[in-house]
């Protein structure tokens, strides 16, 4: 497939990367960018040699949010403009990055976020909907949507208080700040701070070692825990019960025990 305003590679082996290809608009997003990255993230998903995601940008932004210029790049389609009707306002959001954030939330396949610059606003949205966040010492990470009198409607009102509590989340959001990436890691919204130098090396390793693991594994006890965030112990353990009768039976945990026991390393398939 051909994207616009997104790049789409296999890096290695197993290893795939989305590159947010506006940095002209510090990869701000537009309906046309999230459809581009809805599409990918499928690629990603219905590729079973696939096993980890980065998602990162171009050039000095990771993403800033919305992009409120409402100025489309040369050759990109604009977005569909629902803005003649209040209720438009909802309709875009749900056709544009809700659709992205949701299946970024929902999807049993690992996405590593390298945040290469800012990530604010809706781009933290994003960086959160990810499964970890290796972030560059230089970028800086926040909600200033209030700067514009608009809301954290990206999904920000939802993950903000889950990784900050919800007294930081609304100092965040209401005094529009903007963090520095080692402060970002200690209120919990970075996984890891490296040097910027570092950073695609840093991703691209850690991509590597969740490659590694036996990649049914993986896909289960990421759905077990995400759906445990909001779930009972008993329907917790319900839910393991019922993943240990796909997993248990695998051929990789019959590899894995023998590579344990020849003191070698297991060679995943899936299977």
């Amino acid at each position: 497939m051909t994207y616009r305003t997104i790049l789409f590679e296999t890096v290695e082996p197993h290893i795939a990367k989305i590159t947010l290809n506006r940095p002209d608009h510090m990869n701000a997003y537009t309906n046309p960018l999230c459809d581009e990255v809805v599409d990918a993230l499928h690629e990603y998903l219905d590729n079973d040699d696939l096993r980890c995601l980065i998602l990162t940008g171009a050039g000095r932004g990771f993403c800033a949010g919305g992009d409120v210029s409402g100025e489309p790049r040369p050759g990109e389609i604009p977005s569909p403009h629902f803005r003649h009707k209040q209720i438009g306002h909802g309709m875009e959001m749900r056709v544009g990055m809700h659709r992205v954030i949701t299946l970024l939330h929902r999807m049993d396949k690992p996405v590593v976020a390298a945040i290469n610059g800012p990530a604010v606003a809706g781009g933290l949205t994003l960086a959160l909907a990810c499964d970890f966040r290796i972030a560059a010492d230089s970028a800086k990470l926040g909600d200033t949507s209030g700067k514009f009198a608009l809301l954290p409607d990206e999904g920000g009102a939802w993950f903000f208080p889950r990784f900050m509590g919800l007294d930081r989340a609304l100092k965040m959001s209401l005094l529009h700040e903007v963090y520095s990436a080692t402060e970002a890691e200690k209120l919990g919204l970075v996984t890891e701070v490296v040097p910027a130098a570092q950073l695609p090396d840093r991703a691209l390793a850690f991509a590597r070692e969740i490659a590694r693991r036996a990649p049914l594994a993986v896909r289960l006890a990421k759905n077990m825990m995400r759906k445990g965030l909001d779930s009972s112990l008993e329907n917790s353990l319900d839910d393991a019960a019922l993943s240990v009768m796909i997993a248990n039976p695998a051929q990789d945990v019959r590899e894995g025990s023998a590579a344990f026991f020849a003191k070698r390393e297991p060679k995943f398939e899936g299977r």
